[in-house]
Parts: structure tokens; sequence; C-alpha cells
């Protein structure tokens, strides 16, 4: 950023140097003191060169802690590692993370024991239907069906709506009676509300964001992943964490 500002500062004072100077006579100004102009312009050059931009701070991992892990898990309960994802089902992002990047970490870590996932919802209110959907995912729960129609909403993220969840939870064969009824209610806001509360406790104030710590009972404190960062991201700090608890 400071080499920035230094070119930034390079290119105005030439552009104002060389302007006076292409107009010598219109400014008023002689030859000579043109001359004098440039000299000046080529050392103040000189002297920007010189200067040697501060290497980028490393960026430093943000430490949080949630006293609450509970919510719709996957993986073994006793997994070394816990990965806490904060999602709102309507982001494009979520979308990009469950399509591109949680296939991987669920092969590489949670199908062979390593990492306990968890979800929990974080509707943002810029979303018209991301609140609904976490209601119905829930609902779909009820039937034993969360994670089936948490994947269909997120991949379908684009065209959410009643006429599409009530698409999904028929494809599902949910008894579509107890499933409106309880989409129609306020059964689970309370339970999504304690999760968004949680997450912004965590410092979470976008989807997808992640919380990503040894497993323990007590809580998870860890390190806060935002966004939906490459496979090899995740990799990386579950691989660091694992040596850590070997």
């Amino acid at each position: 950023m400071r080499h920035c500002r230094y070119a930034s500062v390079w290119i105005v004072v030439a552009g104002l140097l060389l302007g006076a100077c292409g107009n010598a006579k219109a400014q008023g100004i002689t030859a000579q003191q043109a001359e004098e102009m440039l000299k000046e312009l080529r050392a103040m050059r000189q002297a920007l060169e010189r200067v040697t931009p501060p290497a980028p701070a490393q960026a430093q991992d943000q430490r949080v802690k949630l006293t609450d892990v509970r919510g719709y898990a996957l993986g073994r309960a006793d997994a070394p590692i816990t990965l806490v994802e904060f999602t709102d089902l309507q982001c494009t992002f979520c979308n990009r993370f469950t399509t591109q990047v949680f296939g991987q970490i669920k092969a590489a870590y949670i199908d062979t024991g390593k990492v306990r996932f968890v979800t929990r919802d974080f509707p943002l209110d810029f979303h018209a239907y991301a609140f609904q959907a976490a209601r119905a995912a829930r609902c779909a729960g009820d039937q034993n069906r969360f994670w089936e129609m948490r994947d269909a909403l997120v991949r379908g993220y684009s065209q959410l709506g009643d006429a599409f969840v009530t698409s999904v939870a028929q494809g599902l064969k949910l008894d579509m009676i107890s499933f409106n009824a309880c989409a129609a209610s306020t059964k689970h806001d309370a339970a999504i509300k304690a999760d968004m509360s949680d997450g912004r406790a965590a410092n979470v104030e976008g989807t997808p964001s992640f919380v990503l710590g040894p497993t323990s009972a007590q809580g998870l404190e860890g390190v806060l992943i935002v966004g939906a960062q490459p496979f090899a991201a995740f990799d990386a700090k579950i691989k660091e964490l694992l040596a850590q608890a070997r």
C-alpha cells in the first residue's frame, strides 16, 4: 500500500511538472527554469525508487470460542477435530462451499473419522427466503430428512420460494400435512435465532463462516475461517490441528 502511494505521488508530480515544462512560454517559465524543474523531478524519482515498501503483515488466525456446538452433525462424535459451519441457504457462497469444497472435506476427513462437521443457521436479513429455508430444513429434520432437504435447498439457492420447497419436500416423500404446518409455524425459530446469536458471539458476520478446533465436551475453541475458501485452506488448517492433537 505504501509503495502504491509513492507511485501515485510520482505520477501526479510528474504530470504537473512535465505539463509546466511542456508549456514553458505559456507559464512564463524560461528554458533554464524548466531544466531546473526537470532536474528536481529526476531527483525525486531517484528518492522514491530508494524507498523499500514494508513487507506485508502476516495474517493472524482469529481465535474464537463457541460454548454450544449442538446442531445437525456428520461424522464421529469423538473425532479429534470439529468444524462448525454457519450457513445461509440462500447464499451464493454457501452454495459454492457445498458444491465445490464440502465433498472433499467429507471424503478426506469426515468419513475417515478425523473431523466432526456441525451445521448451524445464520440466515442473513437481506435474503428474503433464508429464514424460511432454515425452517424448512429443520421441519424436514423432524421427519429424519434434514440433510437431504438442506442439500437440495442450498444447491437450489437461486430458486428458493414456497413452490420450490414444496417440490423438494414432495420429492423426499415427506408427510406434507405435517411439513406444511411446521414450515408455517414458529416451532424452530428460537433454535435458529440461538444459532445466529452464537455466531455473532464468535464474530461471525457473513456466510459461510466456520469455527475449526479440537473437539471438546465443553464447547469449541478454535480459529474462525471466513468465506467459501478452497479445499486447500481447510486441508492445511485441519492437518495443522491434527498434528497438534497427536
